[in-house]
């Protein structure tokens, strides 16, 4: 049985836009940030997930729903409690992913910096930043709160790229010039992604 056939998932509507979040027995697998549309959204996410059906959220489902709509109103939020299933991760990337998790509201890293908090050397950035590009669970991990070095945006690889990644920040209370977002290459682009 293919893993995506037991995967649920649900459309959310939030301010600016349309999410998707998936789950399955274990937690919540996949989020996927948002689109123009209800449709577009659905359409993400089961491109990630093909064989996911639409289903009615668990309880902790249902309260991650609220929390992303709380979210993008703009209102802090901690998404650190929430179940995820991230055994289908590379073992590297699910301790990238854990270590992130752990970045409040506002607060921001580099892929370097996470890199030696994983133990890891300065070459190791460059993993940490295709960890970020492949998150699935965009947002309850907050890959956009991990910047390229010297505090500058780095890329960002889900629909909006680093525009959406930009928004996000600032709802948090950061602002970027919009010089240093134009003049920032995109890391993930010479990753191949």
């Amino acid at each position: 049985m293919h893993p995506a056939a037991s995967h649920s998932y649900a459309v959310l509507r939030t301010v600016g836009g349309f999410c998707a979040i998936a789950w399955n027995g274990v937690g919540i697998t996949r989020f996927v940030l948002q689109s123009e549309s209800a449709e577009a959204a659905d359409r993400n996410l089961r491109r990630r997930l093909p064989l996911a059906t639409p289903g009615t959220p668990t309880p902790e489902v249902a309260e991650a729903i609220a929390a992303a709509q709380r979210y993008f109103a703009g209102e802090p939020v901690d998404f650190s409690a929430f179940t995820l299933d991230l055994r289908e991760q590379d073992a590297f990337f699910a301790k990238v992913y854990v270590a992130a998790r752990k970045l409040g509201w506002g607060d921001t890293t580099t892929y370097g910096t996470l890199a030696k908090e994983l133990g890891e050397g300065p070459e190791a950035a460059r993993d940490v930043g295709q960890a970020m590009a492949r998150n699935p669970v965009s947002l309850i991990i907050p890959c956009h709160r991990v910047l390229a070095a010297g505090g500058k945006l780095g890329g960002f690889s889900a629909p909006g790229g680093p525009a959406v990644k930009i928004h996000m920040l600032e709802l948090e209370g950061m602002h970027f010039d919009a010089q240093l977002s134009q003049d920032t290459p995109d890391p993930q682009a010479s990753f191949g992604f």
